[in-house]
């Protein structure tokens, strides 16, 4: 039996892939977490064969959830099912050590497929996206996305200070180094290139 988590923060979807795989004869979901910090709890808690994971979730995303399992050595294999077709998004997860990467929109049996190839040590990644992964290089490092991703949300400089315990102008720094690598006017246009490029 293949124990599995879903971490989606959408609690239909949740609660329709979490119907749809216990269909499945060799599939058992053992856990269900809508937030990034509770799947990675549940994680440890349940010790998930597999985790299928959306990547837009409160708390911490998908992403950064399975590069938190990959650096506590959790055995977990990871699948992203996600709406985001951006190469970054992939290549970003590829790093996290994700071993699938689904579209939504792919048919409902590919990702009991998916989990079934994943568990058994293969990779699964949506071939639309393969192709395109090393298209665009990110140029950002990892505190300059999170400052920007904060900015792109609508925090003040001094809001980012307080929640990533830096000091403003540093803040002003990491931001200042983003839209100048991405070639933006200000914050707000930088935050919103990034997030079509799949880089936040």
């Amino acid at each position: 039996m293949i124990r599995v988590l879903i971490a989606e923060d959408q609690t239909m979807i949740l609660g329709a892939l979490a119907a749809m795989l216990d269909m499945e004869s060799d599939i058992s979901v053992v856990a269900r977490a809508t937030n990034g910090t509770d799947a990675l709890r549940l994680a440890e808690e349940e010790a998930p064969d597999v985790v299928v994971t959306d990547i837009e979730m409160p708390g911490m995303t998908g992403l950064e959830f399975a590069a938190a399992l990959k650096n506590k050595n959790n055995a977990a294999r990871v699948i992203i099912v996600t709406t985001f077709a951006r190469p970054g998004y992939l290549r970003r997860a590829l790093d996290a050590g994700v071993k699938g990467y689904l579209l939504k929109e792919a048919p409902a049996r590919q990702l009991a497929e998916a989990i079934r190839t994943v568990h058994g040590g293969g990779k699964v990644i949506a071939p639309e996206l393969a192709a395109d992964a090393w298209a665009d290089e990110d140029p950002l490092r990892e505190r300059e996305r999170q400052v920007l991703r904060l900015a792109g949300e609508g925090l003040s400089g001094g809001e980012i200070a307080n929640q990533l315990f830096l000091s403003e102008g540093t803040v002003r720094n990491y931001l200042s180094e983003a839209i100048g690598k991405l070639g933006a006017a200000n914050r707000i246009e930088a935050a919103r290139i990034a997030r079509q490029k799949g880089w936040l």
